[in-house]
């Protein structure tokens, strides 16, 4: 099946200890793994998803059940660690929600992961959070450090650009700060590269019942948040529950593009 297929190549790939981050309902959230992944750590992987989905009230265990065709105390059941889902079971509970394996495996590996000699990397610039707003191209000025990651990966991303940055450097970086960090921890640590798409400044979900990460402008500050848009006012929902959900006004002549930066499409956490 393609969950086992792709959970033993995980393992085969898999031989040191390293952080991760995954993508769990178009977050990037960081996790510390100190052995190789074995099923076990995908069971858990889907079991937070779907609790993080319930208790954000876009699913509920009931419509769960319905979707993937159990119980609803079979479900209640696995949702609070009383019994494991087999094998088929996974994957039907993976298709019920429009999940596939690649977006609760491993997005990206942090340095302690080699990259395949094979793949090629291109050079991203991190630059400071105006650099990222204001300008077009990045001069080598304005470079504070660069990284390397891989072309293809960078290549997969979608975009859907508005007229302003369609002639922008599409890929760069910025090394979150604490104010940055704060509002949406554990998902952006202090001091994590987040990699900026700005080519990809629509607010269509760049999947499908899941929300964006996105880098917004608001006044002279470059903010991390997920956004929505309703009655003229952009909503800017933190990951932390600890922090308030900000409104951003729009004027008549001014639309949402005109304050989305770009999509945050890669963190790179530090060991």
């Amino acid at each position: 099946m393609q969950l086992l297929q792709r959970l033993a190549q995980q393992m085969r790939c898999t031989k040191l200890s390293f952080r991760l981050i995954f993508v769990l309902l178009g977050d990037m959230v960081r996790h510390e793994i100190s052995k190789p992944m074995n099923f076990q750590d995908l069971h858990e992987l889907l079991r937070l998803e779907l609790v993080r989905r319930i208790e954000r009230g876009i699913l509920t265990g009931s419509r769960l059940a319905q979707q993937a065709g159990f119980q609803q105390a079979h479900i209640s059941n696995f949702l609070n660690r009383k019994r494991s889902l087999s094998l088929e079971g996974l994957d039907r509970v993976l298709a019920s929600q429009n999940l596939t394996i690649d977006q609760i495996l491993p997005l990206e590996l942090t340095a302690a992961a080699a990259t395949p000699v094979s793949d090629p990397t291109e050079v991203v610039p991190v630059v400071s959070a105006s650099v990222a707003m204001d300008d077009a191209r990045v001069p080598p000025s304005a470079i504070i450090e660069t990284i390397q990651v891989s072309a293809s990966r960078l290549n997969d991303n979608r975009s859907r650009p508005s007229t302003k940055y369609a002639h922008w450097q599409r890929f760069l970086a910025i090394r979150a700060d604490a104010q940055q960090a704060a509002a949406m921890e554990p998902l952006v640590t202090t001091g994590a590269i987040a990699v900026l798409d700005r080519h990809y400044n629509s607010l269509s979900p760049y999947r499908a019942h899941q929300p964006t990460l996105y880098a917004v402008r608001c006044g002279a500050a470059l903010l991390l948040r997920f956004v929505d848009y309703d009655e003229g006012r952009l909503i800017l929902r933190p990951y932390s529950r600890e922090f308030p959900v900000q409104l951003l006004p729009l004027a008549a002549h001014e639309s949402p593009a005109d304050y989305i930066i770009g999509r945050v499409c890669m963190i790179f956490s530090e060991l």
